[in-house]
């Protein structure tokens, strides 16, 4: 990067405090008027040609403003953004609404995503939390029609599974419940070796049989990947004018819904830089997908045992330090959490 003299970085920072907010090219006389600088319109012009010369700014038409370019935002970020704490009133808030729903982890992600999307005015993608290594915790067996039964399998940290499964012959529900009773207790707290040493130990019949349905659920949750997908403010995002034309409002429904592109992003950028925030700046020259956006993400969770990822998508002129400040308090507010669930439940 080039050096910025002091009265750059402070022009630059304004031009993109001004953008972010009013989404219209930033003159050289509303810059000293608006924000009372004490140097000249022609010396403020002055340094926005050297900014848009070394790449920072640009002008979009000849006589209009310059707005932020991608390095401009980049430098923004990395050198010129200050640290912006949520409102205490917001993060009261916040923790109260979450402590509503301690108990319910499927309610979090959903919680979550709604919470950034209206905290940063953009759309918010969430990851339910996956456990490092699949644990089981508890069956049920319910009897529905005829032969088939439905089955119910909690896995530690939370993940849910259910089944319907047809039976050789009906079994009422008296005796699904026994078998139900005695494979949780039988089971609970083992992974998926355990649960396979244990089976191998039973004799062929009813819990034979479903035996083989929680392994072979347990198989598929070993594989490394996410959880359920959350997202919310997608409103958010079409109402800016950015996505104004059919275009790029087809490209913003796209990025939103197109789930392999997103696993592909986090995989990519925790792999990376696995700690912190995470900010993302026009795809990065990575994702051509990506280049009208900014993305913010940070993973949660548990570390050995359970963890997931959040973040917010929006335009490039995003307000960086709300959103960042956001991303990071949902993100340490969600792995207290879980690490306390999850300690609770290794207690039981």
């Amino acid at each position: 990067m080039e050096y910025l003299t002091d009265r750059q970085k402070v022009i630059l920072m304004l031009v993109i405090h001004d953008y972010v907010r009013n989404a219209v090219p930033v003159g050289s006389d509303h810059l000293v008027r608006h924000y009372h600088l004490d140097f000249s319109p022609a010396t403020v012009r002055n340094e926005m040609a050297a900014l848009t010369d070394m790449g920072y700014l640009r002008q979009p038409h000849t006589s209009a403003g310059r707005v932020p370019s991608e390095e401009g935002y980049r430098y923004f970020v990395g050198r010129l953004q200050e640290d912006v704490d949520l409102p205490d009133s917001t993060r009261q808030t916040i923790s109260h609404q979450f402590y509503q729903t301690r108990h319910d982890i499927d309610q979090w992600g959903r919680l979550a995503a709604s919470v950034l999307a209206h905290q940063s005015k953009a759309a918010s993608l969430v990851t339910a939390p996956l456990s490092e290594t699949v644990r089981f915790k508890h069956l049920e067996l319910i009897a529905t029609h005829g032969r088939q039964v439905l089955m119910v399998l909690v896995l530690g940290g939370g993940d849910v599974h259910q089944r319907v499964f047809a039976l050789g012959e009906p079994v009422n529900q008296e005796q699904l419940s026994n078998v139900a009773n005695r494979l949780t207790k039988m089971l609970s707290a083992n992974d998926l070796d355990g649960v396979r040493r244990l089976a191998g130990a039973q004799p062929a019949g009813l819990e034979q049989d479903v035996l083989g349905w929680v392994i072979a659920i347990m198989e598929r949750s070993s594989t490394p990947g996410f959880g359920a997908f959350y997202s919310d403010g997608l409103s958010n995002v079409l109402a800016e004018p950015e996505f104004a034309s059919p275009e790029e409002t087809r490209r913003a429904l796209r990025v939103l819904e197109e789930r392999s592109l997103l696993e592909e992003l986090m995989t990519h950028t925790f792999a990376n830089h696995p700690n912190g925030v995470q900010v993302l700046i026009g795809g990065e020259g990575n994702w051509e997908e990506l280049k009208p956006f900014s993305v913010v993400l940070s993973q949660y969770g548990a570390p050995g045992l359970a963890t997931g990822m959040l973040g917010v998508l929006g335009p490039m002129r995003m307000a960086y330090g709300r959103t960042i400040s956001a991303v990071r308090f949902l993100s340490a507010l969600l792995s207290d959490m879980l690490s306390e669930t999850l300690g609770d439940d290794a207690m039981r």
